[in-house]
């Protein structure tokens, strides 16, 4: 037999899967699919581009490389490593999965010509059925819940018996972010308690692709991986569900068991403003049982925009959790999307007053004050009604609509603020903050406000050293 014929897929070794990058984690995306495939008796490569460069002999023997694609940065460095790989061998079948695969497919598939399939959703059983059809001579056309340039597949949304993730081979702990509380770094592992998403927040990227439906990860299977990373050297837990709070009772499980057995790791964990509020009760006994802080999508300090985004919680919310996170001895680390179309630049400079009146300097990083909202095509925000005059065109090789913002200073403002934090990343958080405020009254044509840092600063919040969250 041929070695390079589609049967050889299953016997030789060649299959590679590729992350682009996780927000600084040893990528699950990898560890899963790994798993699956490896338990079915595969022999597959694997490489993080985020930390290590593409080896070119891996790519030259793949006959199927699958590139993960869970967020937007992942995409834009996925197709540029696709671009390579294609270069490098034309006849492997490459295929993109992930949230951001499944929105983007028509570009992937077409224009940019560097996919052969996409797969988004619980994509690790398709993932391997399309791995077995390839390799027994099949089309992927012939695989349900696989997109190719002539057949639209869904997301596939099946409860999947996932096994224990596999991380043999990927890079260590200590090359991904770590955990900083009291000037100390410590390694830092990542699990996900469940996927997808109960709720359906207009500009979440999750909703296109979920629908608000979630998916449970038995504490039979989310144990036994932080047990293996706990042994690989971390000391903390990243819970990276879209909201740990979906599943409360489930959430509660999980802290204890890692508690009993690992009394000295502490965790973090992502929440809606809205289970703060409605969960108050459980988050105390969070804390004791090693949350160390939490992080939670804010967004913005108007109503309106909340409204806009649908995101469930008002400002007055947003200031009632920041109590009862405060009784629970919780720290937050608050998200923001600051430049909307609805945003006013009174509404950012309104912003910053909140985040400062509320002593949240040193928990906002500064990345998180030049945000601009990103309309992927298949996003809620161009579901209902006719389209606002703000929106433009798809720019398909930047996987976003185009919008200009009827107010020409904010978009001046994001750029600067952009450029000014790009700058000052690893710069005092308090001139920081200070120059941003600085940006946005000069265009306002106000005096910025007069305020000092403190002259000694608390113990800067427990947090993990990266700080991008798209």
């Amino acid at each position: 037999m041929d070695d390079r014929s589609p049967a050889a897929a299953a016997t030789n070794g060649d299959i590679l899967l590729l992350a682009c990058y996780e927000l600084g984690h040893q990528p699950l995306n990898l560890a899963w699919p790994l798993a699956v495939l490896r338990g079915e008796g595969r022999q597959v490569a694997a490489q993080d581009l985020s930390v290590t460069s593409l080896d070119e002999t891996l790519v030259r023997q793949a006959r199927f490389v699958g590139i993960a694609v869970p967020m937007h940065t992942a995409l834009r460095l996925g197709v540029s490593a696709a671009r390579r790989v294609r270069a490098l061998n034309p006849a492997a079948h490459i295929c993109f999965y992930g949230l951001y695969a499944w929105m983007n497919a028509t570009y992937l598939l077409g224009e940019a010509q560097v996919a052969d399939s996409v797969i988004a959703g619980e994509a690790e059983g398709v993932l391997s059925r399309l791995v077995a059809a390839l390799a027994e001579g099949r089309p992927a056309e012939a695989v349900d819940g696989v997109t190719t340039a002539t057949r639209q597949g869904a997301p596939v949304l099946e409860r999947l018996k996932l096994p224990v993730p596999d991380r043999t081979g990927l890079p260590p702990l200590s090359d991904y972010a770590h955990y900083m509380y009291d000037r100390q770094a410590i390694q830092a592992g990542y699990v996900e308690a469940s996927r997808g998403c109960l709720h359906t927040c207009r500009h979440c990227p999750v909703v296109p692709v979920y629908g608000g439906r979630f998916f449970a990860v038995p504490v039979e299977t989310v144990m036994p991986d932080i047990r293996q990373q706990v042994a690989a050297g971390a000391g903390h837990i990243t819970f990276g569900d879209p909201d740990f709070l979906n599943g409360p009772g489930h959430a509660l499980r999980l802290a204890e068991a890692l508690h009993a057995e690992f009394p000295h790791v502490t965790f973090d964990f992502t929440t809606k403003v809205e289970h703060i509020l409605e969960r108050r009760a459980l988050l105390p006994r969070l804390r004791a049982l090693g949350a160390s802080f939490v992080v939670s999508a804010f967004e913005a300090t108007s109503d309106e925009v909340l409204a806009e985004l649908q995101k469930g919680h008002t400002v007055a919310d947003m200031d009632e959790a920041l109590a009862i996170l405060d009784e629970a001895a919780l720290p937050v680390q608050p998200t923001w999307v600051p430049f909307t179309p609805w945003t006013t630049l009174d509404d950012y400079r309104e912003m910053l007053g909140w985040i400062r009146s509320r002593g949240l300097i040193p928990h906002v990083s500064a990345v998180q004050l030049s945000i601009r909202l990103l309309i992927p095509p298949h996003s809620a925000l161009l579901d209902g009604g006719p389209l606002p005059s703000w929106l433009g065109p798809l720019d398909s090789a930047n996987f976003t609509y185009r919008w200009v913002h009827p107010d020409p200073r904010m978009d001046i403002l994001q750029q600067e603020v952009a450029a000014l934090v790009e700058q000052a990343a690893d710069g005092d958080v308090y001139h920081t903050f200070h120059a941003v405020e600085q940006l946005a009254s000069d265009l306002a044509g106000v005096p910025a406000p007069t305020w000092t840092a403190p002259l000694l600063p608390d113990l800067p919040p427990p947090r993990l050293t990266e700080d991008w969250f798209c």
